[in-house]
Order: structure tokens, then C-alpha cells, then sequence
């Protein structure tokens, strides 16, 4: 289930990339499919284990290029390790609804990104987050959780000011919307509720076998309650390097 367009970031064979908070790791997995050099950055060991993992298991099934190479780093996201502009395109995915100083983060991001580079960001819609913080507490107050609601227009000036070029947004996953308010609902930790489960399990049918139907559904519901915003954005030159 990938939130970001990797058609608009161009990430193909020989591109160097960094998704920082990787989390599950299915950026990165996209990423190194396409024949990227891929980062896969996390603070959670147990989950860049099973990154690990998986990147290595698509190594030997052939999944990705020889060409190709990929790793994944314990790192922390508000001190990068790598010089300024390292990367041809930085992803940050579901990360900044969590980070305090959010600020910070989009200042490392910009920093490693390269002229010309693609930044991708996405968070938590303003309108369905609103909702599941509505109906539950447990949604967002767990530990690690969500500590934000971004406006979109207010993420891009941020991003902005941070030196980047505001280039494109879109909308994501209109049919999870409705499946998290559920849970809100019944109880965050209460997946065996009936409904839940019948929703999961299309979910699951939907990522797996992708009907023409569901992603039609998808295709209406982004606009109105897509689940995620993704924003994009690259690096310019600056006046002062044209002189």
C-alpha cells in the first residue's frame, strides 16, 4: 500500500534514496524495485530487522536489479548522518504527525536532499484525523502517537521556508478513512468487532487482488476523505549559485 507516487518522483536505476522513518519498509521495497539505491532509516530495531529481511529475500528472488543496492540504517531522523545534499530523493512518509520538533525534521530533510532532487512528505489528513481524535482518545494519545493535525497549506509553507519548491499534492487512501473511524468507534485496540474484521478483511482483498471496483471506489473517495496528503517538492538552485 504505498502512499507515495514514485512515477512523480522519477526513482528508477541508479538513484539514491532515503525514506526516512521507513517503518514497515514499503517504500523502500518500491524503491529498491525500481533499481534504486535505497536508505531505509528507522529508530526501531525490531522493525528494520524484518525490513532487512524482506529487502534481502527480494535480493534473492530477483525482486529488484543486480544493479540495485540496499540497506537499512538505526538512525535518528533530526540528525541525519550523511553530508548535505546526499540524495536524489528523500521520502517522509507518516513521520512528522509524530516528531515534536517538526521543524527541525524538514530542515535535515532539505539538507540531504540535492539540487534538483525530490522530497516527498506525507501526514494524516486534516479532516478524517479530526474525526478519529474526535471519537478517541486511545487513536492518538498512545505512546509514539500522533501529536499533530496538519492543514496541508500549513505543511507546504513550512517545507517551503525551508528552501524547497512546492511542485504537487494529492490524496491517498479514501477506502482506509472509513475503516479507521470504525475503529474509533468500537475501541482502537478492538480488531475482533465484527465490523472491523469484515472491513479488514476487504482491505486486505483490495491490496492483494486490486478490483477494478475497489480501486474506482478509491479513485472517487480520495478527494473527499483520503486518508493521507502527500506533498511534493524539489530542491532549486538558488539565485545566488547562478551568479
Amino acid at each position: 500500500m504505498l502512499t507515495v507516487d514514485f512515477d512523480r518522483l522519477g526513482v528508477g536505476p541508479g538513484t539514491k534514496v532515503i525514506d526516512v522513518g521507513c517503518g514497515a519498509g514499503r517504500h523502500s521495497f518500491e524503491a529498491y524495485r525500481r533499481g534504486a539505491d535505497v536508505i531505509a532509516l528507522d529508530h526501531n530495531p525490531a522493525e528494520l530487522d524484518q525490513v532487512n529481511t524482506v529487502l534481502r529475500a527480494m535480493a534473492e528472488a530477483g525482486e529488484a536489479p543486480a544493479s540495485a543496492h540496499a540497506e537499512t540504517v538505526l538512525g535518528d531522523a533530526l540528525a541525519l548522518p550523511y553530508p548535505d545534499e546526499t540524495f536524489d530523493c528523500v521520502i517522509a512518509s507518516e513521520i512528522l504527525e509524530h516528531i515534536p520538533a517538526d521543524t527541525e525534521l524538514i530542515g535535515e530533510l532539505a539538507r540531504v536532499l540535492k539540487v534538483g532532487g525530490k522530497l516527498a512528505v506525507t501526514v494524516p489528513r486534516w479532516l478524517p484525523e479530526q474525526v478519529c481524535w474526535l471519537l478517541s482518545r486511545e487513536y492518538h494519545s498512545n505512546e509514539g502517537g500522533h501529536i499533530r493535525i496538519y492543514r496541508a497549506s500549513r505543511l507546504r509553507a513550512k517545507v517551503t521556508r525551508a528552501g524547497l519548491k512546492f511542485t504537487h499534492s494529492h490524496f491517498a487512501h479514501g477506502l482506509h478513512t472509513p475503516f479507521w473511524w470504525l475503529k474509533c468507534l468500537v475501541g482502537v485496540s478492538n480488531s475482533t468487532h465484527h465490523v472491523v474484521a469484515a472491513y479488514h478483511k476487504m482491505l486486505v482483498w483490495d491490496m492483494t487482488e486490486q478490483p477494478r471496483l475497489t480501486r474506482l471506489a478509491e479513485t472517487l473517495l480520495n478527494p473527499l476523505i483520503g486518508k493521507s496528503v502527500a506533498l511534493y517538492f524539489e530542491k532549486p538552485v538558488h539565485a545566488v549559485e547562478l551568479v
